[in-house]
């Protein structure tokens, strides 16, 4: 039986890193902030903040350029439709997953043990 040359190893392991950094980079993620660098996922906590994050600048987008086309800055209703519409669209995503999350959490406590 041949014996494990810990060399070859340490070679193998830096090369699948590159190979990982590389295929990061390659899919845009580049290893940046929010990026767990063992298992390569996101943060599921920073994931929801973001997309909560998006969704309130889309409703306060919404509301500035209805604002505005109430007080006459604007006569594009089409623009301040599509942007409610956006909002629209945005917070009922946002509520279909809250319920799922809460379904899902509560088949979880559900679980006979």
């Amino acid at each position: 039986m041949s014996t494990i040359d810990q060399s070859r190893l340490l070679q193998m392991r830096s090369s699948i890193l590159n190979q990982n950094e590389a295929l990061q980079r390659a899919a845009g993620r580049g290893g940046a902030g929010g990026v767990d660098g063992a298992a390569g996922t996101l943060d599921f906590g920073s994931a929801i903040s973001a997309a909560l994050q998006q969704v309130n600048a889309q409703q306060s987008k919404a509301s500035e350029i209805t604002e505005a086309y109430e007080r006459g800055d604007t006569h594009d209703i089409v623009s301040v439709m599509i942007e409610r519409q956006k909002a629209s669209l945005g917070f009922e995503t946002t509520l279909q997953v809250r319920n799922k999350l809460l379904s899902a959490y509560r088949d979880i406590m559900n679980i006979p043990v």
